[in-house]
């Protein structure tokens, strides 16, 4: 009896349950919509299911839903037009989506939390675009923007404004080249004229102020001190050829060319996505939570570096079109450890009352001078007199001018250039531009002073956008140069991936009166120029004598130079890039062979690169083409891990933005010198940037006495002071091994 009662009541349970699922299909069938409040159903917690949502206001949600949430793919519509196609996290527009506008416009990319953040692209309902990088609803990081009068930005933008280096051209062919501020041309920077003139220096809200020099198309030029009023403003004409009477008036620039030059506001937007955002009832109590947990953050002392966080990246400025007020969810988020912040250049800046501020004056009033005077057409084929060690210009620089030199604030000095029709030749063979060459050297922003990491004493000065090196040298080295300098000149133009250094310029600056101070530098190309953060640095000899920094684990920092006992990694290059790096060190250990140079080493510097979820890397080879066995293998992270600028960022060639792998490495513990460890299999994408420096230390008797006293007391191998065919290859033979093919 007990079993026909418990077989009832199931047969009658089912039958429950069929006949409700029976009424729901038939309501599916016969409405048109399924309308129903939100808060109407309740599913069991965590359930993803898709849902066609009436909401209050007009609004409706179609869709994937979770817990009373939009969550997963799905699109919202306004009542005003406006809507969002894409994915959903919990309530709010998180991932991949698109936002469109009722007057046409769009926005397709990434989102956060409602914002547009990330990589998008936004189509205004005039047409312009704009692709690039967001960060809450703000253009920030790399982007380019084509507006509707024809006119096109490319560069670095900030709180929704051009600012840092980019790139504006104009309709009618006029272009600007360099720094920006806040959406204004400020700092250094060219502007050329589809006429054919040109402006190259110190820029300030739009127009040119400090330093400059106005270029017109016959090869004349004014180099002056600008002002936008005049009255401050004085310079001297440089004309091409004959003096000519048709010089224009400075002023012309401010008065008429400039009126050409307007930049384009761009297309406001109404309303912004994460204005949009619905108050959906589930989420009320979170927010209230939220907000109690914000309150207590800012009780703490972390609030004031989240406001400077904020007040920093330009997020608490109120513009049209864009949110005045910070995300809270993502300050919370802004306080984050120390290390995480921007690291501070490297160096000290050389300001005024700096014991060398003088000295650097002097410096750029040189080069000025140097590099801005009228010379005849440049050829790559020299005569041998244009290498002879007494081809050198001497020029007088009295504080109050001379016919060729302006006045200045320095001491009275003078100035050597040495054979300065070979190294004007070799900056044009080494694609270097007069004009900027000038402005990272001579513009108004101070250079940076770096002591010597080495036993020489010397000392390293940094302009201040890292393109080049300037480094004080000793008289011997300074003749090195000259001896070897014929010979340096037919190798770099003979072998354009050549790792030995890129010289730009000999100098030397004599003070008069008491002092008489003579002061040599040289300078070179900056290897580490780059906008990778370079994260570890070694100076490798092959040698192991002396060759550690001594410093434990824990104080090694991004600008510690270690040396060859510090060496914890083996480099793995793509097979044409590994046979193109064992060519070229050959040919360059050759020409340094020969010309008696010992002492070198190999500086390497590497960024550690993120891998992306699908585990593809990048291969690029020496020629520039892809490798048709790994075509396809470029993740999208990979390329844009690249810089973004091509003219100068992301040329790619032996030793400069090279990827590559760098897999870790032990040594035994038995054998302090063991230079080459142990590989562990433990690996990572880098990427590398290295080249061979110090190349003005010959093998003369002090050398060959450092040898012979070492000798007596060390491994004659082991130490650094070695015959230069020794030398050689002893290198060689650490770089094959430092460096080996992936396989």
């Amino acid at each position: 009896m007990n079993k026909k009662l418990g077989f009832r009541k199931a047969l009658e349970n089912r039958l429950k349950k069929s006949q409700v699922a029976a009424k729901k299909k038939a309501i599916s069938i016969f409405t048109a919509m399924s309308v129903a409040h939100v808060d109407d159903e309740d599913p069991s917690p965590g359930e993803v299911r898709h849902v066609e949502k009436a909401l209050p206001k007009g609004e409706f949600y179609t869709g994937q839903w979770c817990d009373n949430l939009p969550h997963g793919d799905g699109k919202y519509l306004w009542p005003d037009g406006c809507m969002y196609v894409g994915e959903w996290c919990k309530g709010k527009m998180v991932g991949k989506g698109k936002f469109s506008w009722p007057s046409g416009a769009t926005y397709e990319g990434e989102f956060k939390s409602g914002y547009m953040d990330g990589n998008g692209t936004y189509t205004g309902f005039s047409g312009e675009t704009y692709k690039g990088s967001w960060v809450m609803n703000y253009k920030q990081g790399e982007g380019i923007h084509c507006y509707a009068n024809g006119d096109c930005y490319e560069g670095q933008w900030r709180g929704g404004s051009q600012d840092g280096q980019g790139k504006y051209l104009w309709k009618n062919g006029n272009q600007y080249i360099g720094q920006w501020k806040n959406g204004w041309m400020n700092g250094d920077g060219t502007m050329i004229w589809s006429n054919g003139n040109r402006y190259d220096g110190s820029w300030e809200d739009g127009f040119p102020r400090g330093n400059g020099n106005f270029r017109w198309p016959d090869g004349s030029f004014y180099a002056a001190i600008w002002s936008k009023d005049g009255q401050d403003q004085n310079g001297t004409y440089y004309p091409f050829g004959s003096l000519t009477d048709n010089l224009e008036d400075p002023q012309r620039v401010f008065l008429e060319d400039l009126k050409e030059c307007k930049i384009c506001p761009g297309e406001k937007v109404s309303i912004l996505p994460s204005q949009k955002i619905p108050n959906w009832p589930a989420m009320a109590k979170r927010n209230e939570g939220r907000q109690r947990r914000l309150s207590k953050l800012h009780n703490h002392s972390c609030s004031s570096y989240v406001n400077d966080v904020w007040n920093a990246e330009g997020y608490s400025r109120f513009e049209d079109g864009a949110v005045g007020a910070p995300n809270p969810e993502y300050s919370s988020r802004a306080c984050v450890p120390p290390l995480m912040k921007m690291t501070k250049k490297q160096g000290q800046m050389i300001s005024k009352g700096h014991k060398n501020y003088d000295l650097m004056l002097n410096l750029q009033l040189g080069i000025r001078h140097s590099v801005g005077r009228p010379g005849p057409a440049i050829s790559l084929d020299l005569k041998p007199s244009a290498f002879d060690p007494k081809e050198k210009i001497w020029t007088k620089f009295p504080p109050e001018g001379s016919k060729h030199t302006p006045p200045h604030q320095s001491c009275d000095f003078r100035w050597k250039d040495y054979c300065p029709l070979v190294f004007r030749t070799l900056r044009k063979l080494f694609n270097v531009d007069a004009a900027d060459y000038m402005l990272s050297i001579c513009g108004n922003d101070a250079l940076r002073e770096l002591s010597s990491p080495g036993k020489s004493g010397m000392f390293f000065y940094l302009t201040n956008d890292d393109r080049y090196m300037i480094k004080t040298m000793k008289k011997a080295e300074g003749k090195v140069l000259i001896r070897m300098l014929p010979a340096y000149y037919n190798h770099v133009r003979s072998f354009q991936n050549t790792l030995v250094p890129k010289f730009f310029g000999l100098h030397c600056v004599k003070l008069t009166g008491s002092a008489q101070k003579k002061v040599r530098f040289v300078i070179m190309e900056n290897l580490f120029c780059t906008r990778y953060a370079i994260h570890r640095r070694f100076d490798l000899k092959g040698s192991s004598h002396g060759r550690t920094t001594y410093k434990p684990e824990s104080e090694v920092d991004p600008t510690t130079t270690l040396k060859d006992l510090d060496l914890n990694y083996i480099f793995r290059l793509q097979k044409l890039w590994f046979q193109e790096f064992c060519r070229q060190v050959d040919r360059d250990c050759d020409f340094l062979e020969q010309e008696r140079i010992m002492d070198y080493s190999l500086l390497i510097g590497f960024h550690f690169r993120e891998v992306s979820s699908s585990g593809s890397t990048e291969v690029v080879t020496p020629t520039g083409y892809q490798d048709p066995e790994n075509e396809g293998r470029l993740s999208q992270a990979s390329k844009d891990q690249l810089p973004a600028d091509p003219s100068r960022w992301s040329s790619i060639r032996l030793g400069i933005n090279m990827p590559a792998r760098a897999e870790k490495m032990v040594r035994k513990p038995d054998c302090e010198a063991q230079l080459v460890g142990e590989p562990t299999g433990v690996f990572y994408d880098v990427i590398l940037f290295f080249g061979i420096i110090d190349i003005l230390q010959d093998y003369d008797i002090t050398k060959k006495l450092e040898h012979a006293y070492k000798s007596m007391q060390y491994d004659p191998t082991s130490i650094s002071a070695v015959d230069p065919k020794q030398y050689s290859k002893r290198f060689r033979d650490f770089m094959f091994k430092v460096f080996v093919e992936d396989t």
